[in-house]
């Protein structure tokens, strides 16, 4: 037996009696694929959400910068990674080489990202075109791969387009075994947009799979993002995670309110928390929120367990999540899905818990204890926003 695997089941021993029979009734997923990344979920900054094909070497130098200056990596964001486009062509050799015009010095930019204490992630794709058209890597793995560790790329976020209509489970493993070969850890990210159900295959191959279409900066996308990736919820674990795709906090197209609710969520379901927004030019709110190392303590918990919807009411929903550091208990988010302010209530039957127990509600945005509660504990929740809690048993 590993010596993480005694340190959790000592753990699953301190969980209430209720706790821990839930637990016992999760099934258990087999993941195959420990490269020693993805213990937790992944943290970092990905440039697609907010420059697209506009991204530049200066711009992913001052991104590092700004991890620096805004603190980002003592909070557990660690990976910067450029996404599409940074691809120019293949030199005579089939190896592949970045455009000479946007990344003019693509080594020295990783190697200034390293030095800031950063790890430095890119994009390629399972086909033989990316998305916006560049290189891909469809019967070059072997080759990318080998160029990717010789720059010391610590993290392949790899998509889907242009794929010759070759089924995912047959390219990603190639990459998967490429990546390998190498004998560079490298955090391995599917981007295969949920289409073949990658949860019941891709923890066999990759750190993470995504499980929807991409995310776009406003409620609906948002919020549907979150309702797909639901239905995974007992296929994620340590190593090995769900992804409804990246961050948009920050980027506009939602209320502060609504980034809340969307950071929550991510937190909650132990969702990649990549950040998608200026990270240069980040507003206090925006920072308030991807900084609240309550809410990322969650999204951290070594238990593992991704969190899931367990009680709806018309427009009112109830989500949470086993927890066990610092102390065993549970998460528990009061979604309020409507027009209007409304009264939610969160019974402690529902979040699997001790129904006549007594618990300490602690507010995570609040970042205070409100008190000990007995049978449920309720908020007044605003349009399109969350109340979140951690919740602790105690003798009190």
């Amino acid at each position: 037996m590993g010596h993480v695997q005694q340190i959790e089941e000592r753990k699953m021993l301190l969980l209430p009696a209720s706790l821990l029979l839930v637990c016992m009734l999760l099934p258990a997923v087999v993941r195959s694929y420990d490269n020693g990344l993805g213990r937790t979920p992944q943290m970092g900054w990905n440039s697609w959400n907010r420059y697209r094909c506009n991204v530049k070497e200066d711009v992913i130098k001052a991104t590092a910068d700004a991890f620096v200056a805004n603190n980002l990596a003592e909070f557990g964001y660690k990976y910067v990674n450029v996404d599409d486009c940074w691809a120019g062509s293949r030199d005579q050799d089939g190896f592949i080489l970045p455009d000479p015009t946007t990344f003019p010095d693509f080594q020295g930019m990783i190697d200034y990202v390293h030095s800031k204490g950063l790890l430095f992630g890119l994009y390629s794709d399972a086909g033989k075109r990316t998305c916006a058209g560049r290189p891909g890597s469809l019967f070059h793995e072997v080759q990318d791969a080998q160029t990717y560790a010789k720059w010391k790329v610590d993290y392949l976020k790899y998509d889907n387009c242009n794929n010759d209509n070759i089924t995912p489970k047959i390219r990603y493993p190639i990459m998967q075994m490429a990546l390998n070969y190498t004998g560079r850890p490298i955090f391995y990210s599917l981007c295969e947009w949920g289409k073949d159900d990658p949860a019941t295959w891709a923890p066999a191959v990759g750190n993470s799979w995504r499980t929807t279409g991409d995310i776009s900066d406003d409620w609906d996308t948002m919020i549907n993002r979150a309702d797909l990736n639901n239905q995974w919820w007992l296929y994620a674990g340590p190593y090995g995670w769900n992804d409804p795709d990246m961050l948009e906090v920050g980027n506009g197209g939602m209320t502060t309110t609504e980034y809340e609710t969307h950071f929550s969520l991510w937190c909650l379901m132990k969702s990649p928390l990549l950040i998608g927004c200026d990270v240069i030019n980040m507003t206090s709110d925006t920072k308030r929120i991807l900084t609240n190392s309550d809410a990322i303590a969650v999204n951290q918990d070594p238990l593992g367990i991704q969190g899931n919807k367990s009680f709806v009411n018309g427009t009112s929903e109830v989500w949470c999540v086993l927890l066990s550091h610092p102390t065993p208990g549970v998460a528990a988010i009061l979604l309020n899905r409507g027009h209007e302010t409304t009264s939610i209530t969160a019974y402690w039957w529902a979040l699997g818990i001790d129904p006549v127990g007594k618990y300490e509600v602690y507010d995570i945005w609040q970042h205070k204890i409100l008190g000990t509660m007995t049978e449920s504990v309720t908020a007044t929740v605003p349009s399109h926003g969350v109340a979140f809690y951690r919740i602790t048993p105690t003798s009190q």
